[in-house]
């Protein structure tokens, strides 16, 4: 059974930073595209980075372009988002998600097949 377990989440200062982690289990990361989604309050769901085993560089969306950074570990099969010179704008529930068969340039603007639960991040003036 695949699983993705978010952790990291929490309230910050603007201008603060926060890492992300996301646990996998069930399968290998190195074998699927991963990524991040956000959600804020009343907007619709967001793209925020990916990586994939087939493609170049990571991908990030414009918001965060710059201030965040995709990782994974493969000896502890889990995923990271470090995020940097946050803003309010990044408050959001933060997704950890995978996809066997999409590519990133795909998956970011459609989503994936996995998800996990969510870790809130709220970031205060």
């Amino acid at each position: 059974e695949v699983q993705l377990v978010e952790s990291g989440g929490g309230l910050v200062l603007s201008g603060g930073s926060l890492r992300l982690s996301c646990a996998a289990s069930g399968f290998t990361l190195d074998d699927y595209s991963i990524g991040w989604f956000r959600q804020a309050p009343g907007k619709e769901r967001e793209g925020v980075a990916c990586i994939s085993p087939i493609e170049g560089p990571p991908l990030y969306s414009d918001s965060v372009k710059g201030r965040f950074t995709i990782s994974s570990d493969s000896a502890k099969n889990t995923l990271y988002l470090q995020m940097n010179f946050l803003t309010p704008e990044d408050t959001a529930v933060y997704y950890c998600t995978a996809d066997h068969l999409l590519p990133c340039k795909v998956a970011i603007n459609h989503g994936m097949a996995e998800w996990g639960k969510g870790t809130l991040v709220t970031v205060s003036p």
